[in-house]
């Protein structure tokens, strides 16, 4: 979707708008990597993942999913992503 590529574009150079927007604007951008991460089984593709170092493994990773329209599904799509990146990484 274009709109996906927009926002990954936009997170990939401009990380601390991420931060900004979940409330956490104080969030040392050098403890991160964005990237987009394929989830396979059904193959499903999130539209970034801010993903710890191998230096700060403690730090939460976030999840990013942009929804520019009403989905009624959307939090459980959202969620069984969730469910298999967390499976697929253990």
């Amino acid at each position: 979707m274009k709109t996906d590529n927009i926002f990954y574009k936009l997170f990939q150079e401009f990380p601390e708008i991420f931060f900004e927007l979940i409330g956490k604007p104080e969030t040392n951008l050098n403890l991160y990597e964005f990237k987009s991460q394929e989830i396979k089984e059904t193959s499903f593709r999130l539209d970034g993942i801010f993903l710890t170092l191998e230096t700060t493994p403690n730090e939460p990773i976030y999840f990013v999913e942009v929804q520019c329209y009403k989905d009624k599904v959307f939090y459980d799509i959202a969620f069984s992503m969730l469910v298999r990146y967390s499976n697929s990484n253990e």
